[in-house]
């Protein structure tokens, strides 16, 4: 991320206040979103908890991330610490070209020095807080030796979550011509980091889901860096919704920003209302260049369009009755069906055009208990799972995962014991059925 000055706030604020006044807003005909639209080249807002896809604006389209790429390489800090392979006090050696890259007047970092100490934590803190590549840079190089090594890392991560979109060529996001002869093998000297809005929602989903932690860093609007080194700095985020911050809006917890020529002005953020928790995504926002603080206003509507027109509701109870499948078939049974219900509640993410009665049930009988002839074989005991129900709502936005799909469904369970038909009645079933 480059750096910024710091009169932009102030301007950012005089130029939100013209907005007020003179719409900087394009619209654009939606059929689910109606008139509303993101001014960016893409835009994302999902259930963080569910990956239900809540707006989707070209969201499957490669783009420039920029420093958004830390929240790829800050996973697999927290990856290593979790596995026991790194500790957040451990010291951190500072190389001379991550210590010269910690000093470039046109970057976002704090000053590394070679001779000073510096834990992970410190490291990760300020990659997060500040957007610092040189701690990225370091930390990348304490966990895989090189750099190069380490970005190897990143795409085997993002191969393991099924994204497939990334171009990936150095941990911080940086344009390769910051990084002279340390750049990726086969890459060109001015390639930058790619990757879809929806890749970038997958990433900041598992970040915040696998390591929650990481909220507690993204959500200091300030904090002290090198208090015991010769150069310590206090540390300002680049997330300006955070309290105290010119674009503070409550609820917002995180998560990262990014700025290159390539990729715009870029932030993925997150923010909790009512007990629900949202991931937004908004690359290259239209307005950056006459508002430094596009990106934030832009994520702001994102938001608010989100929790104003969508809402979480319970569809089916546990221990429901699934409409038009109250029962299932039964081969062999001492009765030709056996009543079923839901063994969990299902609930679904509805718009505003929307009802629960819009929403339909596909039922799947489990097939490790069916016969040739789709019905469930005799005996069946009282709870014994015997299929799935799946909700579907009429929006066509689906989830950001295929796995996803897995939150809107539930076991169906048999709701009382079904025994063996004995072998007079079998036998007498067969008979009346040469007669039908």
């Amino acid at each position: 991320m480059k750096k910024k000055h710091r009169f932009l706030p102030l301007l950012a604020g005089i130029l939100f206040f013209l907005s007020s006044v003179v719409p900087l807003f394009s619209v654009q005909a939606d059929e689910l979103s109606g008139d509303f639209k993101v001014e960016a080249k893409a835009a994302l807002s999902i259930d963080a908890d569910t990956g239900k896809i809540l707006y989707d604006q070209n969201s499957d389209d490669a783009l420039g991330i920029a420093s958004i790429t830390k929240i790829i390489s800050l996973y697999l800090v927290e990856k290593e610490v979790a596995e026991g392979k790194l500790a957040w006090d451990d010291e951190v050696e500072i190389s001379d070209f991550v210590a010269e890259l910690s000093v470039h007047p046109e970057l976002s970092n704090v000053p590394l020095e070679s001779t000073s100490k510096y834990t992970v934590k410190d490291l990760f803190d300020s990659a997060f807080i500040q957007s610092s590549n040189a701690s990225t840079m370091a930390l990348a190089e304490k966990i895989a030796g090189t750099e190069a090594a380490f970005v190897d890392l990143m795409k085997k991560q993002l191969e393991d979550w099924g994204i497939k979109d990334a171009k990936i060529v150095n941990s911080t996001g940086l344009n390769n011509v910051y990084l002279g002869e340390q750049i990726y093998p086969g890459s060109k000297k001015d390639d930058e980091n790619i990757l879809s809005a929806k890749g970038v929602a997958i990433v900041a989903r598992h970040l915040i889901h696998d390591y929650p932690d990481v909220l507690e860093v993204t959500a200091t609007p300030k904090q002290e860096f090198g208090a015991h080194t010769f150069s310590p700095i206090e540390m300002v985020n680049w997330n300006w919704m955070l309290p105290g911050m010119i674009y503070e809006k409550a609820g917002v917890d995180g998560l990262k920003t990014g700025t290159t020529d390539l990729a715009g002005a870029c932030f993925v953020g997150t923010m909790t209302k009512d007990g629900q928790r949202i991931i937004t995504v908004v690359l290259n926002a239209t307005n950056h260049e006459t508002d430094p603080g596009a990106r934030f206003v832009e994520t702001g509507r994102l938001m608010d369009y989100t929790f104003d027109n969508w809402k979480k509701e319970e569809v089916l109870a546990q221990g429901a009755t699934v409409p038009e499948f109250k029962t299932a078939p039964v081969h062999q049974g001492k009765e030709l069906t056996v009543p079923v219900q839901t063994e969990n509640a299902v609930t679904v993410w509805l718009h505003s055009s929307m009802t629960k009665e819009d929403v339909t049930f596909k039922t799947t009988l489990n097939a490790k208990r069916v016969t040739d002839k789709n019905e469930l074989q005799a005996p069946i005991e009282k709870g014994e799972n015997v299929g799935t129900v799946q909700a579907t709502t009429p929006d066509k936005l689906g989830f950001v995962e295929a796995s996803d799909e897995e939150s809107v469904q539930t076991p169906l369970v048999a709701s009382q014991e079904m025994a063996k038909a004995n072998i007079f009645v079998q036998a007498w079933r067969a008979v009346k059925g040469l007669f039908n």
